[in-house]
């Protein structure tokens, strides 16, 4: 077994068919003569000899004897017969070699592979798998050779292991990995030195064969010709009679084993590693930050082992410093050149303009997140242990990149002129983004509350202002007109 690895990978199962059956009840199913391996009358859950369990779909056969889950017939038709299976691990792997699914009788013409990084909160497709891929999915369908290096982690719909082909020995599913290896170490593999620079180097590639959770949907069954035959509807459903998954635990390149240990798999970390996956340095060995290990150089490789500063039993400074001072006068050991934007004896406390990510851990890298505070907004750039900074007057927001009603925002906030709740332009006056009244023009002021005829000046200007735009072009045509 290699380093890491996992010789099978046996999954907690879950499995659903959408809707739900009316009944658990015994299913009479319609065998073909095609497959003598499928029961010939009925299943029935509730008995041990007719069950046809999630579990037989990684039994190892013996005696040539086949085992198989199966699902009810399609005798619900139209109503699609969709069924999801959903493999758990509770722990991230890798895969090594192509992933297999083996159907008895007939390939589903129609179904996608899933996979989740994130032990099932999210789910994103692997690859998906139909008898027409326009037509289902609105792809293209393409091979696993027909992918670059620039494109190697693109998600394909293949029509390769969807059309009937009638026979027992082609019945197989899979997820072609090794053919996505080969594109950078050759048809046979054998330029491993060239995948393994590209795994270092090539953001997202090892994250592409990495998962913790993998789910089938299955959408439509085999059809066995063109078109569904009505009134032979038993004939359809869903069989599977094994699922390998040859994967290693992700170990970060930091254990040689990986282990079951009180139902869950655990990396054995080396390397003063620590965690599930071997995805941090243990405590007094932050001396420089984590790292995974690295296939290079060959054939080797490099274990990046995490390593202590030498302040460890004296200060503790959470790997922001790997360097400590005796302060005389005080009698106390503090930590030298904190980084991370962290500060205090301990490295324990965020720089001014930073505060605490509450979500982390204090010796994560990303403890202290900066405040942000918006320059016009805000009294400093300095914000609580929440994030909030203290904003000038009528400006609002964590950031104070916001402003109170009654103010208006302009490179800072600014009381409202005018608005259309308090203030109100008078004699007319029309209010402009809050900033100022537009007035009549026989008035003026801030809210157009003066007349421009007090005081007895000459009214006769402002009222001819407001005399319509078409009666002083009239005027002036007339007067062009009238003789001299």
């Amino acid at each position: 077994m290699a380093a890491g690895s996992v010789d099978r990978c046996v999954p907690d199962w879950a499995y659903v068919l959408l809707p739900a059956p009316p009944s658990s009840g015994p299913s009479r199913l319609g065998t073909p003569r095609e497959n003598p391996y499928l029961c010939s009358d009925e299943c029935d859950a509730s008995n041990p000899d007719l069950a046809h369990p999630p579990q037989l779909m990684q039994d190892r056969e013996r005696n040539s004897l086949i085992t198989y889950w199966q699902t009810v017939t399609w005798r619900r038709h139209p109503e699609p017969l969709l069924a999801n299976i959903t493999m758990s691990w509770n722990k991230s792997l890798e895969l090594t070699d192509d992933l297999q699914i083996s159907f008895e009788y007939g390939r589903p013409t129609v179904m996608v592979l899933d996979k989740s990084m994130d032990h099932g909160r999210s789910w994103q497709p692997y690859q998906f798998y139909a008898d027409d891929c326009l037509d289902a999915f609105n792809m293209v369908p393409k091979h696993v050779r027909d992918l670059s290096p620039a494109n190697i982690t693109r998600v394909i719909c293949t029509e390769q292991y969807s059309r009937w082909v009638g026979s027992k020995n082609d019945k197989n599913v899979k997820l072609e990995v090794r053919g996505r290896f080969a594109v950078f170490a050759g048809p046979r593999l054998q330029n491993m030195d060239s995948l393994y620079t590209r795994m270092e180097s090539m953001k997202g590639l090892r994250d592409f064969f990495t998962f913790t959770n993998l789910r089938l949907r299955l959408l439509r069954p085999a059809l066995g010709g063109t078109y569904v035959q009505r009134d032979n509807l038993l004939k359809y459903f869903y069989a599977i009679s094994n699922i390998e998954v040859p994967a290693r635990c992700k170990c970060n390149l930091h254990a040689s084993q990986c282990l079951l240990q009180d139902g869950n798999l655990q990396c054995q970390c080396e390397h003063n590693t620590t965690g599930q996956d071997c995805q941090r340095c243990k405590k007094g060995f932050k001396a420089k930050s984590w790292k995974s290990g690295s296939y290079l150089p060959a054939p080797n490789g490099n274990p990046n082992t995490c390593t202590t500063s030498g302040c460890e039993g004296y200060c503790e400074c959470y790997g922001h410093s790997n360097r400590c001072s005796y302060i005389d006068y005080l009698n106390i050991v503090t930590c030298v050149s904190c980084k991370h934007n962290t500060r205090g004896q301990n490295c324990q406390h965020c720089r001014l303009g930073y505060f605490r990510n509450a979500s982390a851990d204090l010796d994560d890298e990303s403890v202290c997140t900066e405040c942000n505070c918006n320059q016009m907004g805000s009294v400093h750039d300095r914000c609580n242990g929440t994030g909030f900074c203290q904003c000038k007057d009528g400006a609002a927001g964590a950031k104070c990149d916001d402003c109170v009603v009654g103010y208006y925002w302009k490179q800072g906030c600014y009381p409202n002129v005018c608005d259309v709740e308090m203030l109100l332009c008078q004699n007319g006056g029309t209010c402009h983004q809050n900033q100022k009244c537009v007035c009549p023009p026989e008035f003026k002021g801030v809210l157009c509350q003066h007349s421009r005829c007090e005081a007895g000046k000459d009214c006769n200007a402002a009222a001819s202002l407001r005399r319509p735009v078409a009666t002083l072009l009239l005027c002036a045509l007339l007067a062009t007109l009238t003789p001299r």
